[in-house]
């Protein structure tokens, strides 16, 4: 019976060694080799077994950066497209840069018959310098220029610039200051110049009144008049063509459409719906009071007189039924 005692003792204490060297062999946690590959599934393995024990070796994912590249970015493409201008009838201001603002876009254009008028601009408006195509940077403050110009809303806007260095481009219209028919020399304040400028008139010139011919003694001072020319003789610019526009005095009517107003100078800006050139008028104090609707893209009938160097009107009535 002891003898048995013995045994059993010692079968267990085998079994008990047995049981600790299986222990030693096989531990309760893993142990992650840096050369294996991770997953984001062993990741998530490794994260929990790092909260579950201190002994679990932390392992630190090194991911490539991504390449780097420089991504240039034109300012321009960021502005929203400027939409198209309005399919609008245009009407031409003829007159010298005073003023040319770049901060607002806009130019101050010195008119014909002393008055002036704000113009906008911006990248829509075309400019050209003597027939070539320029740029808005081209403007210089005293540029003789001929503006088209449309109604954008209510803002008078121009659409085509021209810039004209020569004096005179075929044809031109002023007022007579003095004519010397013994030598054939006629002086006119140009419309787009400030100066007087001479022109030689020929026994070839031809000079009309209306779809009449006139005689020279029409040509006098105070007259308008609009010159077409031939080819320069001397040096000198000859007329083609004068043809007698208004003598001082006369009186005329305009029909058409406002295109500005300034009643501050007192001076109204008209498209006439009968030959659809762009007539300066001037409002004379003791014209009535202005009408309300009087205002750009007003339809309006001006009965006007010719003072010699410009139209002063008589009266305005408003075409209310055409007034927008």
């Amino acid at each position: 019976m002891r003898r048995l005692w013995i045994v059993l003792g010692v079968v267990a204490a085998s079994s008990f060694l047995a049981a600790g060297a299986v222990g030693q062999m096989t531990p309760s946690h893993s142990v992650v080799s840096g050369s294996a590959p991770v997953t984001p599934d062993s990741e998530s393995s490794t994260a929990a077994a790092s909260e579950s024990s201190p002994y679990t070796p932390s392992i630190e994912i090194v991911r490539p950066a991504p390449e780097s590249s420089e991504v240039v970015i034109d300012p321009a493409s960021l502005l929203p497209d400027l939409p198209k201008l309005p399919a609008a009838k245009a009407s031409l201001i003829g007159g010298t840069i005073g003023r040319l603002d770049r901060v607002r876009d806009q130019i101050t254009v010195h008119i014909f018959g002393g008055g002036k008028m704000k113009i906008s601009f911006d990248p829509r408006s075309r400019v050209y310098h003597d027939g070539a195509e320029a740029s808005l940077a081209d403007l210089r403050q005293g540029d003789r220029v001929y503006v088209e110009t449309i109604l954008d809303g209510s803002t008078v806007f121009a659409r085509t610039i021209r810039v004209k260095t020569s004096t005179f481009a075929g044809e031109s219209q002023g007022i007579i200051t003095s004519y010397r028919a013994d030598r054939g020399e006629l002086q006119i304040r140009d419309a787009l110049s400030p100066n007087a400028v001479k022109i030689r008139v020929t026994s070839q010139t031809r000079i009309v009144e209306g779809d009449h011919s006139a005689s020279a003694s029409k040509l006098a001072p105070g007259t308008l008049v609009a010159i077409k020319f031939g080819p320069r003789q001397d040096g000198d610019e000859v007329a083609r063509e004068v043809s007698v526009l208004a003598t001082p005095g006369a009186s005329f009517t305009f029909a058409g459409q406002v295109v500005a107003i300034d009643l501050r100078l007192g001076l109204l800006v008209l498209n006439s719906s009968t030959d659809h050139k762009t007539y300066e008028i001037y409002l004379d104090p003791s014209v009535a009071g202005v009408d309300d609707n009087l205002r750009p893209t007003a339809n309006v009938t001006v009965l006007t007189r010719f003072q010699g160097n410009r139209y002063v009107a008589r009266s305005v009535t408003v075409n209310s039924r055409n007034t927008q």
